[in-house]
């Protein structure tokens, strides 16, 4: 997938790199969760390799049951534990932060472990059922 002469990635390039609909970035525009870094003469959005890693990241919470505002968060405690100008105790404060995201993530994860062993139990049964044996 190619860029512009400037690196920059077209909405459709970003929507195929990381298999979100064009609705979910537009969405994430508007609420401000990840923006385009530049727009064209024309107006269209474009987006650098950051922005695509932003989108990337917040895929990878959504399942994770993460809100929005929870989303904003994080990105923004990770913009001040990588801002080598970041005052101390903000960058403290920041990690403090992604921690307990870290550990909201665990716990989700693990949540979701438990329901695809379900899921899986479910469609062994189904297969034993429809397999013409019995158990």
């Amino acid at each position: 997938m190619g860029t512009d002469a400037n690196g920059y990635l077209q909405i459709g390039q970003v929507a195929e790199r990381t298999e979100l609909s064009l609705k979910s970035i537009r969405h994430w525009d508007e609420v401000g969760l990840v923006q385009p870094s530049a727009r064209s003469a024309g107006g269209f959005r474009l987006y650098t390799e950051t922005d695509v890693e932003r989108m990337l990241l917040i895929r990878r919470m959504k399942p994770l049951g993460f809100t929005l505002a929870e989303m904003k968060a994080l990105l923004a405690a990770i913009d001040t534990v990588d801002d080598p100008a970041a005052i101390h105790t903000d960058r403290e404060a920041a990690t403090a932060d992604l921690l307990e995201f870290r550990d909201k993530a665990i716990a989700s994860a693990d949540r979701l472990r438990r329901q695809l062993a379900y899921a899986e139990e479910f469609t062994d049964l189904l297969s034993v059922r429809t397999s013409g044996s019995t158990p």
